[in-house]
């Protein structure tokens, strides 16, 4: 016959042992569950980090209409396009739904704080920023330069050089504008009043 202290100690040894049994694990060992899966589409791979003699450049794009800047086999740091006399300025970087901030750039003598907008560009996924300003702005002289600073508020800075090539986009942008001046055309002048009427002599 068990003691007290004996039923006891058995008890607690069988309680301990269920306490300690592993977790279910599913059926193909893939890890635990509850767990989700990503997977990451085969077409769509992780760039690496550019070579150490690595040079980003400009390069030209939709006939010379836009243009990208960033390091060869690397997404763009900084986009340029034109529509409708408007220079589009994108900055392919994460921004949050509805965030708003100014992009800071000073180059060629001119200092344009662009307000940029979180944007979604179709085929894409996730939110970027990016503005616009009138092609025949003044400002808009800092992508004609030598090159120019830019710095966005939660993305950092970044020295682009200067190129034909952003040049070009802008000089196009800006002959597009003038064709497409929205200036109102002259009024035709007033007809002159009618001339009295000449009565006739009794």
């Amino acid at each position: 016959m068990l003691t007290r202290p004996l039923l006891f100690g058995a008890a607690l040894a069988l309680s301990l042992a269920a306490c300690s049994k592993p977790a279910p694990q599913p059926a193909d060992g893939g890890g635990p569950l509850g767990a989700v899966r990503f997977s990451i589409p085969a077409n769509e791979p992780m760039p690496g980090p550019p070579a150490p003699d690595a040079k980003a450049g400009w390069s030209a794009h939709a006939g010379g209409e836009a243009a990208r800047y960033g390091f060869p086999g690397q997404p763009p740091l900084l986009m340029l396009a034109c529509h409708g006399g408007q220079l589009i300025v994108t900055r392919p970087v994460p921004a949050e739904i509805g965030a708003q901030a100014l992009f800071a750039l000073i180059g060629g003598g001119q200092i344009l704080r662009l307000p940029v907008d979180a944007t979604n560009l179709p085929g894409e996924r996730g939110y970027i920023w990016q503005g616009t300003i009138a092609a025949d702005d003044p400002r808009a002289a800092v992508f004609t330069g030598s090159g120019f600073d830019g710095t966005l508020p939660g993305a950092g800075k970044i020295t682009v050089a200067g190129s034909d090539v952003a040049r070009e986009v802008v000089r196009r942008c800006r002959s597009r504008a003038a064709d497409e001046d929205p200036s109102p055309l002259p009024l035709p002048s007033a007809p002159p009043p009618p001339k009295p009427a000449e009565h006739a002599a009794t």
